[in-house]
């Protein structure tokens, strides 16, 4: 088994004032009794309330703490990899800011990561969520099996432990649409999981909805996949052979009976059907053309507006267009 003696912590921020002080707390108490170095990296991800102002105030009680500030809010797998780019030490666990990850399950994580894994998701025993919620996760994974054509698809979750030499498979990466656990497959095909307690949220409201995760889910398969263009190409195939059955119908009920089909309805229903195949496969290639488009505008993965480290504020002005964090402080 391999030794683990260092952790960095990356925590995505979004309107958690009132749980951040809690969360640090315990991440302290579970390092100290494992005898781990750790460092918490705060991502603040456009934060509406005053979790930025928290982060600043908490950075003298905790110096392990260290604190980056958004220009706005890029999402959440965008805020994880502005954390991840920054991390110093060797192995990198993310876990939402919220208290429903928690933080002492870190120890069956790191536990399986040393039996010789590169990445291991905390899975829910069970997830506090409602039945709506629950379908849009389980879509979300459904598309996430396509897209990292990994088994453990159905085990991703946003609590996870990775070795932090995987996130060179993904250093150039620069598109602003990102999936962590799918840059993680570029990187290793070592994967695992283990079931851990998900605890019911005691402040706020969840920010991913149904309609959220469902747009995620979309955004990822016309993202990281070809399925919706082989399935655009399936069903181009499928409707070019009913077509031609149709047209030997009518040409052998021509030859046979000498009578054509009667009717406007049959005819307009055919049109119908073929128009609707053919938009559907130009709607596919638009999404892709569409996301090109936007790799060539080279739009900003994140900036970053300052960062709080050894306790410390430190205005960020030198985070490129393409969300590299270039400060020492970083590390990239």
């Amino acid at each position: 088994m391999d030794r683990i003696d260092e952790v960095s912590v990356v925590v995505p921020v979004y309107n958690s004032e009132l749980t951040l002080r809690p969360l640090l707390e315990r991440l302290r108490t579970v390092h100290t009794s494992l005898g781990l170095r750790h460092e918490v990296i705060l991502v603040n991800d456009g934060s509406r309330d005053g979790s930025w102002r928290q982060i600043e105030a908490l950075a003298d009680a905790f110096p392990e703490m260290r604190g980056i500030d958004l220009m706005r809010n890029y999402g959440q797998h965008n805020a994880l990899l502005c954390g991840i780019r920054a991390a110093r030490f060797n192995v990198i666990v993310t876990l939402d800011d919220d208290l429903q990850n928690p933080p002492e399950e870190i120890t069956r994580l790191l536990a399986k990561l040393a039996e010789g894994y590169d990445v291991v998701y905390g899975t829910p025993a069970t997830a506090r969520h409602g039945p709506f919620r629950n379908s849009a996760s389980w879509l979300t994974k459904l598309v996430l099996q396509e897209a990292m054509g990994a088994a453990s698809a159905g085990s991703v979750s946003s609590y996870r432990a990775f070795r932090t030499r995987v996130r060179d498979a993904f250093t150039h990466y620069s598109s602003p649409n990102v999936s962590i656990d799918v840059l993680l497959t570029w990187g290793t095909n070592r994967f695992d999981s283990v079931p851990v307690r998900h605890d019911s949220r005691t402040e706020g409201t969840s920010n991913y909805t149904f309609m959220k995760l469902v747009s995620h889910a979309f955004s990822l398969v016309t993202g990281f996949s070809l399925l919706p263009l082989q399935v655009a190409t399936f069903a181009g195939f499928t409707f070019t052979l009913v077509g031609i059955g149709v047209f030997l119908f009518v040409l052998l009920n021509y030859l046979i009976r000498d009578a054509t089909v009667p009717g406007f309805t049959f005819l307009a229903c055919i049109i119908a059907i073929f128009s609707g195949v053919q938009l559907f496969a130009l709607g596919v290639m638009g999404e892709y053309l569409a996301r090109i488009h936007f790799r060539t505008m080279e739009r900003p993965v994140y900036l970053v507006r300052e960062q709080i480290t050894d306790g410390s504020e430190v205005p960020d002005a030198k985070s490129t267009g393409r969300g590299a964090v270039r400060s020492p402080n970083l590390g990239q």
